[in-house]
């Protein structure tokens, strides 16, 4: 299969930081990416987002790390940002398409004359596992990945999710075709498919791996990573709490996993939760972050 990369009118690069390129994922499907150019740069990250959560998020994480000398690249995922199609309506997808389909192609257009480091947030850090090729990428941070499944989480949270995925969300599927819940200010908009396969694997304590119907073949996918990995989770972190994390990444069997609990204080804020891993008050991580990565690339 033939890729291509379309560049943007300079209008669109200029309203929204980096430059704006149109790449093709593994099957075709045009994917919305953006990148930020460091002279000189040392190294390359891709940036994995969160379920939901757009590539513009993460520009001011992006922005400084190109300022500290890393070329740094965005994307949305299908059905997602500048990913979406017109509708949401009819719009079918596996989950995991994200990462086989969408980040594998982003990766591999990143691939070849620098390290390449995966900087991963929440579904970002599942993603590495079900990569063709893993290996592609030198290293990974994940910050607030785990097993979505609820009892993991403080009672309060556990009560809010029920509400999601039992009346909530089946409500606004069924009115919309999609989750429709965007104008509620809970993140984009999600493919049915998506929200239906999530929701179903966060009935897992061990999210997917414990799926009777694809357990042992997520397992065997994530046993072929031998990639350094380090995931970061914040106490205060509701959705992804560090048993959280420590569910989910058992089963990269292959590596052994670098495990941070990171505290508010660790960065100077009074609360982190899922998001805060990547809003500007986060520069401190970031920069120990990088710091890690600048040693491990070459000058």
């Amino acid at each position: 299969m033939t890729r291509t990369i379309v560049l943007v009118s300079v209008e669109a690069v200029h309203e929204a930081g980096g430059i704006a390129l149109i790449v093709e994922a593994l099957d075709g499907y045009p994917i919305a990416t953006r990148h930020y150019e460091a002279d000189g740069a040392r190294a390359r990250i891709v940036v994995a987002g969160a379920t939901g959560v757009p590539q513009g998020f993460y520009r001011i994480f992006a922005t400084h790390a190109a300022e500290r000398g890393f070329d740094v690249i965005t994307f949305d995922y299908r059905g997602v940002g500048g990913s979406a199609p017109t509708t949401l309506r009819g719009f079918r997808m596996d989950y995991r398409d994200w990462a086989r389909l969408d980040l594998a192609s982003v990766l591999q257009q990143a691939s070849g004359d620098l390290p390449l480091h995966l900087v991963s947030h929440s579904y970002g850090g599942h993603a590495l596992g079900l990569l063709p090729d893993p290996s592609i990428v030198t290293t990974m941070h994940a910050y607030g990945t785990g097993s979505g499944w609820r009892g993991w989480m403080p009672r309060s949270e556990q009560l809010r999710v029920a509400f999601l995925w039992n009346a909530f969300g089946p409500t606004v599927v069924r009115a919309k075709g999609y989750l429709a819940w965007k104008r509620f200010g809970l993140g984009e908009d999600l493919p049915v498919d998506v929200y239906r396969q999530w929701k179903h694997w966060c009935r897992y304590p061990g999210y997917w791996f414990d799926d009777p119907e694809i357990g042992q073949e997520m397992q065997g996918l994530f046993a072929r990573v031998t990639v350094p990995i380090t995931a970061i989770n914040a106490v205060d972190d509701r959705w992804s709490s560090p048993l959280a994390r420590d569910a989910f990444f058992d089963h990269y069997t292959s590596v052994d996993v670098v495990r941070r609990d990171l505290r508010p204080a660790d960065v100077g804020q009074s609360g982190i939760g899922h998001m805060g891993y990547f809003r500007r008050g986060s520069k401190p991580l970031w920069d120990e972050l990088l710091d890690e990565l600048d040693a491990q690339s070459p000058r």
